[in-house]
């Protein structure tokens, strides 16, 4: 992931990113900023790594989107200039990721995705 995002012009700014709310502190896996020349400016994200790698993707899910939702949560109220992704590998987006139903959740819960093919490390689609 790491090194897709390189590819892709990003600079990791934090690995992992520690978010503090309150008295939680959570960590997600790493930060990015990439410069924007044309609009002098910066963006910057979150990137929560999943591989779905357990006998259960839906338990995958469950996990992973618990932690998104956390993520995103209590940064919209410490650095609400940061947008969060969830980064998965392209087998997992073709295979899991495209059923209906998992769509519906997706698209229900706004999960922004980055889709890495890992043989070549390269990032092939960002979902929004």
């Amino acid at each position: 992931m790491r090194n897709a995002l390189s590819k892709d012009g990003w600079i990791i700014t934090s690995d992992p990113l520690r978010i503090r709310y309150e008295e939680i502190q959570v960590s997600a896996d790493m930060a990015a900023t990439k410069l924007f020349a044309a609009e002098q400016d910066a963006r910057r994200i979150a990137v929560e790594v999943k591989s779905f790698i357990s006998l259960s993707p839906v338990r995958d899910l469950e996990t992973a989107l618990g932690q998104y939702i956390i993520y995103r949560g209590f940064l919209s109220l410490t650095d609400p200039d940061r947008q969060v992704y969830m980064a998965i590998r392209e087998e997992v987006f073709n295979a899991f990721f495209q059923l209906k139903a998992i769509q519906t959740i997706i698209k229900q819960n706004q999960i922004l995705l980055i889709v890495i093919d890992t043989t070549n490390e390269v990032i092939v689609q960002w979902t929004s």
